[in-house]
C-alpha cells in the first residue's frame, strides 16, 4: 500500500511539472482586514426599542475614535472620557456605559476586482454581544452570541467605492431581558436573564472580578472573498496513535460553490521532513469532505510537561483547479492519545487522564480570562502566565467556564508547553434557559468552538460547565414547585448529557466529554464510593481548618482555594497612600468581591498567625496564609495517589489588580502561593506527615521510572541543634505514592518531655547527588510554633544575566521574602524556610545596578510580620 502511495505520488509530482506556473491572476482566497476607520458614539436610549428597527440610527455627531479588535471602555479610556476603569473605586462610576446603546461605524471600500469574485463575505470571529448589523442602511443580520463566527454574503449589498458599516449594540442586559421575556417558563424557573444571550457571565461581575458589561468588535473582522471553493477547515482525526504507530485521517472540509474538478494535496512533516499525496476530485456545489488516511511510523508523540517532549507535526491541504490553487490552508497537531478512564476500584469509581498509556496526576489551577477587557491581552501577558505555570511545575490549567474561548494563541502556547487543557464550555454557574432557539443556539456554538479548536493537543477534556449541575439544588432551585424543578432539570440533561455531549462524539470523538464540573455522572455518592470530580470548599466558603482537606476521599479536585492580597506594588496601582491603612477602607474593599473576604483572610489570620503588626505585613502575611493552605490540600491529595488522580487549584491568574484566589496577580507577579506551588508540584515530592502518633514519610513520584535515592531525616529545634536523625536508602517506585519511613513521635525528641513547638523535622530526598524535594514539618499548629526572631543576612553579587541574593540565618526563618522597595526583579525563588546555619541563593533579573539593588533589598520573615514572636504562634 505504501508503494502504491509513493507512485501515485510521483505520478501526480509528474503532472504538476508539465502545467504552465500560476498565472499571476490566480482566484485565490483572500482577506481584506476592517482594523481601522472605526468610530463608535452613544446612543440616547438603552436601545430596545431601537433594536427592532430595519433603519439605522440617524443622528448626527457624536463619534469618537474606536478600535477593532476592541470595545467600547477601551474606546473611552483611550478618548479620555472616562478614568481608569481599575483604580480605586472608579468601577462603581463607570456602571452608566453597559446601561447605554453604543453604535460602531466605519466604511468598507470594494473595489472593482473584489466586486468581482464569485463570493464576497463579511466576517466577525467575535461580536460582544448582542447587536444589529447594517451595511448600506440595510439590516442584514442581528447576532446574539460572543461565542460564534458571524459570516455574511454581502456581495450583492456592495457597490464599488465606499460602503458605510454600523453596528448598533442596545444595553447588553435589556437584550438579555428581551430574549428572556419570550420564555413561558421564566416566571416559574426564575432563570437569570444574563443567560439567554450568550456573554461571557464574569463581565457582571464575580467574586474576584469587576463588574464591565462591555459590548464591540472584540475579536478580528474583514472581507473574505473567494471563488470556486473554500477550504473550511483541517481536522487531523488520531485514530490510533501508540509510540509504534500514528493511524490518522486528515479531513479537510472544502466549500464549492458550483460542480469543480479540483486536484486535492496534502502535505504533512516534523522538523522539514515532508510527505506529499494528492486526489483528483469532483467537489459538488456545498460542503464536501476529502479524507486522506495517513499512516506514521514510530511517530514523535507529544506528551504533558514532565513526561516528554511537544512535538508538532505541521499539514498542509490545497485544492487547485487546472494547476491554479484556489486555497490552501496549513493545520498543526500534536499526536498524542488520551483517555479519561473510569474504572470501579476499592474507593468507588477512577477519575485520571491516560496520555500516551501513562496514567498523569494532574497537577496545576484554574484560569480566568486574563483581562476584564479581552483584546487588550498580549502575547507577553499570555506568555508570562502560561510559562509561570509550568515553571511551577503543573501540567494542566482549567480553563473556566464563565470566560470566553481563548485565543489560537492561548491554547497554541499551552500546545508548546505541554500545559493540559481541562476546558469548560462557556456556562459558568448560572442556571441555563431551556428554550428551543438557545437549545440550537448553544449546538451551534459547540460546534463552531470545538471544529476551531480541536487540532490541540493540549485540550484532554471538553466539559459541559462550571457547577450548573449543582445549581439543581442552588439558590432556591431546590424549593421549586416539583414540576418546574423537573422540567429545568429535563433541560440540563437535554442540553448537557445530550447536546453538547453529541456535538462532541461527532465533531471531536477522540477528547473526552464530562458533562459539568463537579459531577458524578450522575452517580450516587458516599463515604465508601466516590467518583468523578469535585470542588472542596468547606475551607473558605465552609470556614473549616486547612487540615479539612486532608479528609476528603476525592478522586479528582478540580476546584479549592483560598484567597490572598497581592503584594505592595500591586496595591499601589490602584491606591492612594490613604487607602493603604487597612484592608477595610473603601477602596481596599472595593477591590474583593468575595463579599465577606476580607474579613474571612482575617480570622483565618488570627486562628493560624495572629494579628499583623502593620498593613503592609497584613499583605505578606496573607500571601503565606494562602500558601501554607493551599500546601496542605496540595501535599495530601498527592498523597493520596491512586485513590485521588487531579489537583487544580482555584486560581492561576486575575483579571484585574484584586484580593484573590490567584497564585499570579494581574500584573504576572508570583505571590507565595506559586512559589510554594513550584514545591509541592514537584516531580518527585518528599512529604512528611504527622499521623496519629507517627511521622510518616511519603515519596510521590510523577516518574515513569525507578529512581534510587537518599531519604535524609532531621529533628532539629530553631537554633539548628539536631536531637534526631536518620538516613535511609530508597527505591522510589514510579507513578506512585507511597510511605517509606514511619517513626513513632516518642522516638524523635531525644527527650521525654519534649516541647514540640521549638522542633522541626526536615526531610531531603537525593537523587544521583541533587537535591529533589526537601519539605519541613511542625508537630504542633501553626500557632503553637515559637518562632524565634532571626537576623537574616544577605550577600548580592553579579552573576550571570542578574544577580545572586545569598541569604542565611542563625535561627530558623520561616518564609522568607526578599523585595526591591521600587524595582520589580524576576526571582528564582522566594517565600522559602531559611535553615539555621544554612545558605539559600535566589537569582534575580533585574535591569537595575549592584548599588540600587543593595540600596533598596527588604527581606521580611513570617515572625517580622507580628509585633512580638508570640504574636506569630
Amino acid at each position: 500500500m505504501r508503494l502504491g502511495r509513493l507512485l501515485l505520488c510521483l505520478f501526480a509530482c509528474a503532472i504538476a511539472a508539465a502545467q504552465p506556473s500560476v498565472a499571476a491572476g490566480s482566484r485565490h482566497r483572500e482577506r481584506v482586514p476592517l482594523n481601522t476607520g472605526w468610530g463608535v458614539r452613544q446612543l440616547p436610549d438603552d436601545g430596545m426599542v431601537a433594536s427592532q428597527s430595519s433603519v439605522p440610527p440617524t443622528l448626527e455627531g457624536g463619534w469618537f475614535p474606536a478600535t477593532v479588535p476592541g470595545d467600547v471602555h477601551l474606546d473611552l479610556l483611550k478618548s479620555g472620557k472616562i478614568p481608569d476603569p481599575f483604580y480605586r473605586d472608579d468601577e462603581a462610576k463607570l456602571q452608566w456605559i453597559e446601561k447605554a446603546r453604543w453604535e460602531y461605524k466605519t466604511s468598507i471600500d470594494a473595489t472593482e476586482a473584489t466586486l468581482a469574485r464569485e463570493h464576497v463575505e463579511l466576517v466577525f470571529e467575535g461580536l460582544d454581544t448582542a447587536c444589529t448589523i447594517f451595511l448600506n442602511g440595510q439590516r442584514i443580520a442581528s447576532p446574539d452570541s460572543m461565542f460564534q463566527e458571524w459570516r455574511f454574503d454581502v456581495k450583492s449589498k456592495l457597490h464599488a467605492g465606499s460602503n458605510d458599516l454600523q453596528i448598533v449594540f442596545p444595553a447588553p442586559m435589556k437584550a438579555a431581558e428581551a430574549v428572556a421575556g419570550k420564555d413561558p417558563w421564566l416566571s416559574r424557573t426564575h432563570t437569570d436573564p444574563k443567560g439567554y444571550i450568550r456573554k461571557a457571565v464574569y463581565e457582571f461581575g464575580w467574586d474576584w472580578g469587576p463588574r464591565f458589561g462591555t459590548s464591540g468588535v472584540y475579536r478580528p473582522a474583514y472581507l473574505e472573498v473567494w471563488d470556486s471553493a473554500r477550504v473550511k477547515d483541517v481536522f487531523v482525526e488520531q485514530e490510533g496513535v501508540t509510540t509504534s504507530a500514528a493511524h490518522l485521517d486528515v479531513h479537510a472540509d472544502v466549500l464549492a460553490s458550483k460542480e469543480t474538478k479540483a486536484n486535492v494535496s496534502i502535505s504533512y512533516g516534523l522538523g522539514g521532513k515532508e510527505i506529499q499525496a494528492d486526489r483528483a476530485v469532483t467537489l459538488a456545489p456545498g460542503s464536501n469532505r476529502i479524507s486522506f488516511p495517513v499512516e506514521i511510523a514510530h511517530p514523535q508523540l507529544w506528551y504533558p510537561s514532565g513526561y516528554g517532549a511537544q512535538p508538532i507535526y505541521h499539514f498542509h491541504i490545497s485544492v487547485k483547479e487546472d494547476g491554479h490553487e484556489l486555497d490552501d490552508k496549513n493545520a498543526k497537531t500534536g499526536l498524542r492519545s488520551v483517555i479519561l478512564r473510569r474504572e470501579l476500584d476499592k474507593w468507588g469509581r477512577s477519575f485520571e487522564f491516560i496520555v500516551n498509556g501513562i496514567p498523569v496526576f494532574a497537577k496545576g489551577a484554574a484560569v480566568i480570562p486574563f483581562d476584564s477587557f479581552p483584546s487588550r491581552v498580549t502575547s507577553e501577558k499570555y506568555r508570562r502566565i502560561l510559562q509561570s505555570a509550568k515553571d511551577a511545575n503543573m501540567n494542566m490549567v482549567r480553563l473556566w467556564g464563565g470566560g470566553y474561548y481563548e485565543t489560537e494563541e492561548f491554547y497554541d502556547q499551552c500546545d508548546e508547553l505541554g500545559l493540559m487543557v481541562w476546558h469548560d464550555l462557556m456556562f459558568g454557574n448560572n442556571w441555563q434557559p431551556g428554550t428551543y432557539d438557545f437549545k440550537q443556539n448553544i449546538e451551534r456554538e459547540a460546534e463552531y468552538q470545538m471544529t476551531r479548536l480541536r487540532n490541540h493537543p493540549s485540550i484532554v477534556l471538553w466539559s459541559g460547565n462550571n457547577e450548573t449541575e449543582e445549581l439543581r439544588e442552588w439558590n432556591g432551585n431546590g424549593d421549586l414547585p416539583a414540576k418546574v424543578h423537573e422540567h429545568i432539570w429535563e433541560d440540563y440533561l437535554t442540553e448537557f448529557s445530550g447536546i453538547l455531549a453529541r456535538t462532541a462524539a461527532r465533531v471531536d470523538p477522540q477528547t473526552p466529554y464530562w458533562p459539568s464540573s463537579p459531577s458524578a455522572d450522575y452517580e450516587e455518592l458516599s463515604d465508601a464510593y466516590q467518583s468523578g470530580d469535585n470542588h472542596d470548599w468547606s475551607v473558605w466558603h465552609g470556614n473549616a481548618d486547612f487540615e479539612e482537606f486532608e479528609k476528603r476521599p476525592w478522586r479528582f479536585v478540580s476546584e479549592y482555594g483560598f484567597q490572598s492580597f497581592p503584594e505592595m506594588k500591586t496595591i499601589e496601582s490602584f491606591t492612594l497612600p490613604g487607602d493603604r491603612t487597612s484592608i477595610f477602607t473603601p477602596v481596599m474593599k472595593a477591590h474583593q468581591k468575595n463579599g465577606d473576604g476580607n474579613r474571612l483572610i482575617q480570622e483565618y489570620m488570627k486562628r493560624y498567625f495572629g494579628e499583623p503588626k502593620d498593613f503592609p505585613s497584613f499583605l505578606y502575611a496573607s500571601q503565606v496564609l494562602q500558601a501554607e493552605g493551599i500546601k496542605v490540600g496540595a501535599e495530601s491529595f498527592r498523597r493520596k495517589r491512586p485513590e485521588t488522580m487531579g489537583s487544580l487549584f482555584w486560581q492561576l491568574n486575575d483579571c484585574w489588580p484584586v484580593a484573590s484566589w490567584s497564585s499570579v496577580d494581574y500584573f504576572g507577579r508570583w505571590k507565595a502561593l506559586q512559589y510554594y506551588a513550584r514545591r509541592f508540584y514537584a516531580p518527585v515530592l518528599v512529604s512528611p506527615h504527622v499521623e496519629g502518633g507517627t511521622l510518616a514519610l511519603y515519596i510521590v513520584s510523577d516518574k515513569t521510572a525507578v529512581i534510587d535515592g537518599t531519604l535524609h531525616l532531621r529533628i532539629m529545634d530553631f537554633s539548628g541543634h539536631v536531637v534526631k536523625e536518620t538516613t535511609q536508602r530508597v527505591k522510589i517506585d514510579p507513578l506512585a505514592s507511597k510511605i517509606y519511613q514511619q517513626i513513632p513521635l516518642v522516638e524523635l525528641s531525644g527527650s521525654n518531655t519534649p516541647d514540640w513547638s521549638g522542633l522541626v523535622g526536615v526531610a531531603d530526598l537525593v537523587a544521583d547527588g541533587n537535591k529533589m524535594s526537601t519539605n519541613l514539618v511542625y508537630f504542633v499548629p501553626s500557632k503553637q510554633i515559637k518562632l524565634p526572631q532571626a537576623t537574616i543576612a544577605t550577600d548580592i553579587s553579579q552573576a550571570g544575566d542578574g544577580y545572586d541574593v545569598t541569604l542565611s540565618s542563625a535561627a530558623l526563618a520561616r518564609s522568607v521574602s526578599v523585595s526591591f522597595g521600587e524595582l520589580d526583579p524576576q526571582y528564582s525563588d522566594n517565600y522559602l524556610d531559611l535553615l539555621p546555619g544554612e545558605k539559600k541563593t535566589i537569582h534575580v533579573t533585574s535591569k537595575a545596578s549592584l548599588a540600587d539593588l543593595k540600596s533598596q533589598i527588604e527581606v521580611m520573615s513570617l515572625v517580622d510580620a507580628f509585633s512580638s514572636p508570640a504574636a506569630a504562634r
